[in-house]
This record gives C-alpha cells, sequence and structure tokens, in this order.
C-alpha cells in the first residue's frame, strides 16, 4: 500500500475518532442527569408515564370512618372542643402513618415504591383508610361513673357500616375486594366482619386471633408495632450496658403470654437481672427507655398474642431481643435475618431454672457487637419517621402481593361459587411449627 493510501487512511480515523468523541461530549453536557439520590432510598417520579411503580388509590371514605373515630376518642376522654386534636399515638397507629403518607402530593412522597393516583381506573390496589384499631380501642374506652357522659360509639356498627360502603363500590365488586387493602393491625381489629374481608390484603401484627382460613403470609403482610420508647443514639458498646436482661411490662396474660409468669419465676432473683411488673403509663415508658439502653438482652416474650410492640422498642435501643414466642411471626422477614439480631428460645427451655441466664452470660462481648452492629444497619425498618423506613418498606411488601391478587381475581372470575370448609389457595396456614432455640 502506497504512502499516500496510507495517509489518507489515518486521516479517516482519526476524523472519525474526534467526531465520535465530540458525540459523546455532546450525549453528556446536554441530557440533564439526575442529582444523586440519597442513600439505599429509591427514585419513583409519578411523572413518567413509564414509571413501573405499583399504583394506589386512596378510597375517599365518609370521615365517619377515620376523622370521625379519631373524634369519638377524645370526646370519650371528655374533650369538649376536639376540632384540633390529633390521632392519639399508641402501638397499632400505622393507620394514622399510611394513611398520611398516601394522601400527600406525589411529590413529597420521594422514595415510595407505589404511586398515589386519582384516578380508580388507573389503580392496580385499592387503599381503604378506616382506622379499625382506633376504632376498637374507642369501643372499650372506660367512662367514669358520674361523668354525665355516655357512651355513643359502637365499633361493631362502624364495622358493618363500613361493609355496606364498600358493597356499594364497583371496584370492591369487581374484584371480591381481593386488590384492597386494609390495617388489621390490633389482634382484635375488624372481629365483626373477618370473614368478609378475608379476601383483602390485610396488615397484620401477627395471626394470634385470626383463622388460618381469613389470614396468612402469602396473602398478607406482617406489619411493626409503633415503638413506644425512645431510640438509642450512641454507638455500638458494652461499657454503658451493665445490665445482662431487661423486662418492664404486664406479668400476667392469657394464652401464649402465661409463659411470663413463669419467666418472671425464674428471673426476678437473678444477679444482673431487671425484671419489673407495669402496666403501661409515660413514667414506665421513660424507666422502660432507660432499661433498654442499659442493658445488654432485652427479653421479648409473648403477650395476649405472639407479638408484641417491645421487641420493636428493643431493637430501636439497640438491646438484642430474646424472643420467646413459639408462635411469632416477623416483619420484613424476606429482607431482614432475625437470627443476625435476635435469639431466640423456645418456652420450654426458657422457664427452666437458669437456663436462659446461663445461655445469655456465655455470649461474648464480640458476639454481642456483632448483633449490635446488625441491629444498627435495620433499625430504619422500624422508624417510622425514617424517609426510607417503615412506610416505605411496608409498602413495598404490599406491592409483592400484586402478582397474586391478579392471579386470584382472574381465578375467580371462571370458578364457580363453592362452599367449603377447608382454606383455599390464597389463605395457606403460616407458622405450624413453634420456634427453634438459637444463639
Amino acid at each position: 500500500m502506497n504512502k499516500e493510501r496510507k495517509s489518507w487512511l489515518l486521516n479517516q480515523t482519526l476524523t472519525a475518532m474526534i467526531f465520535f468523541v465530540l458525540f459523546i461530549y455532546a450525549i453528556f453536557t446536554t441530557i440533564p442527569w439526575a442529582s444523586k439520590p440519597r442513600p439505599n432510598v429509591p427514585i419513583v417520579s409519578s411523572s413518567n408515564p413509564n414509571h413501573s411503580g405499583v399504583k394506589v388509590y386512596l378510597y375517599d371514605l365518609p370521615s365517619k370512618f377515620n376523622y370521625g373515630v379519631v373524634k369519638h376518642f377524645w370526646t370519650t376522654l371528655g374533650f369538649a372542643d376536639v376540632a384540633t386534636l390529633k390521632y392519639p399515638s399508641h402501638q397499632h397507629s400505622l393507620e394514622w402513618h399510611l394513611f398520611e403518607e398516601l394522601a400527600r402530593p406525589e411529590m413529597e412522597r420521594f422514595g415510595s415504591p407505589v404511586i398515589g393516583v386519582s384516578d380508580p381506573n388507573e389503580a392496580d390496589l385499592f387503599y381503604i383508610p378506616f382506622f379499625s384499631s382506633l376504632s376498637w380501642v374507642v369501643s372499650k374506652a372506660h367512662i367514669p361513673e358520674g361523668s354525665g357522659r355516655v357512651k355513643t360509639y359502637s365499633d361493631s356498627e362502624t364495622q358493618e357500616e363500613l361493609m355496606t360502603w364498600l358493597k356499594g363500590q364497583e371496584y370492591w365488586r369487581r374484584s371480591k375486594g381481593r386488590d384492597h387493602v386494609l390495617m388489621c393491625q390490633n389482634p382484635n381489629a375488624l372481629n365483626r366482619v373477618m370473614d368478609r374481608v378475608k379476601n383483602m390484603v390485610l396488615l397484620v401484627s401477627d395471626f394470634g386471633r385470626i383463622r388460618p382460613d381469613q389470614s396468612s403470609l402469602v396473602k398478607d403482610v406482617v406489619v411493626p408495632c409503633l415503638h413506644r420508647i425512645s431510640a438509642y443514639i450512641g454507638d455500638i458498646g458494652v461499657e454503658n450496658r451493665k445490665t445482662l436482661l431487661f423486662f418492664m411490662g404486664n406479668r400476667f396474660r392469657k394464652g401464649g403470654g402465661q409463659v411470663r409468669d413463669f419467666l418472671f419465676q425464674v428471673l426476678e432473683n437473678e444477679e444482673d437481672v431487671i425484671m419489673k411488673h407495669g402496666p403501661p403509663s409515660e413514667t414506665n415508658q421513660r424507666l422502660a427507655s432507660q432499661g433498654m439502653h442499659s442493658s445488654k438482652f432485652c427479653l421479648d416474650p409473648a403477650g395476649t398474642t405472639p407479638a408484641s410492640c417491645r421487641l420493636f422498642d428493643a431493637i430501636l435501643s439497640m438491646c438484642i431481643p430474646v424472643i420467646v414466642s413459639d408462635r411469632i411471626e416477623l416483619p420484613f422477614e424476606d429482607v431482614i435475618d432475625y437470627r443476625k439480631i435476635a435469639i431466640f428460645v423456645d418456652s420450654t427451655s426458657a422457664v427452666k431454672q437458669g437456663f436462659l441466664v446461663a445461655m445469655l452470660r456465655n455470649v461474648t462481648t464480640e458476639r454481642i457487637l456483632e448483633y449490635q452492629r446488625e441491629l444498627k444497619l435495620v433499625k430504619r425498618y422500624f422508624d417510622y419517621k425514617d424517609p426510607n423506613g417503615t412506610l416505605n418498606e411496608v409498602w413495598r411488601q404490599v406491592s409483592q402481593k400484586l402478582p397474586l391478587i391478579k392471579l386470584m381475581i382472574k381465578r375467580d372470575r371462571r370458578l364457580a361459587l363453592m362452599h367449603v370448609t377447608e382454606p383455599n389457595c390464597s389463605c395457606l396456614c403460616s407458622n405450624q411449627s413453634s420456634i427453634a432455640t438459637t444463639l
């Protein structure tokens, strides 16, 4: 090949390279790139028509099912002017936080796995903002004799009125409620109508008082209670945690919670173990906060149902939970390995004299620090105020139910109505065996 030919090819190659470099430069300097997102927070933009997020329609329920319940709560306590009073804080208040979060403008719901839509025809799921847990609390509120006040609220009647309202909704009838989401955090919530809402995605604390044909891990979501004590803001370490094991709460419970009394009997006289009996109160919350923040391990026994808010208090306190609840189900277990943050002890072993304290005293300082590191990593999942915490994770869990929901809706349309006694494939039993002791 002559020199002129080589020179011509070289010039063509250089020219092509120059144009290529200029092309890449133009792309990176003219296309607007999104700013760096916050760590661990996925960006969700409802303005993007191609966005694949699950779309949720928030029902505009009559106010008697939400704000009206709040009003009844405060009037039952004797407050006359309830216009400015807010939803009362209690361990089953996720119903308020989800409602408030979904009602925000989309631009303020940064990182949410779901998109709120105003057109029900666009929705994948329908959220029913009924304050079912607070409704039960109001119905059980005690009015002192001689106060002159009369209880006018009925949780059972409110549940029936909700069902009447739902039956009038086109989208409820269309799917038999399968693509509807409803809070059922208090174990007694929706007790009158559970058989009529069991098709829905229920957000529950556990399955302690719900039949296997009404709720299960397959179609429903286990959610955490609101932590009742202040979160620990320090770093990992054992220097300021002088107490080996701490518990504060009611000693006497029914059902699986009877284990508490037996635990008191074998633990209350042990050195460096604190076992305190006491009902919930502001004073006891402060004492519990101090106790958890200064203890290496926190006892989490079953109550009247398998789960309690004490587990989440312990996690936010960086106090290693010792779970004695044989039928407990745990929130977000697809992303959290609870064996890394908690110790599980079966009830039979836990109530043996000396067993529990001997096991805990054999845990090395290095192992305690490992537990604490893992607790620090997962704390956000149980913090209602964290922008990438409980609320986003609940919605992510709900979103994962959508394929099953679509399957069941289509399946329902082709099957004849049958009256059977056994659970169908959407309501499988969850925990069929007790837990094993782990360390």
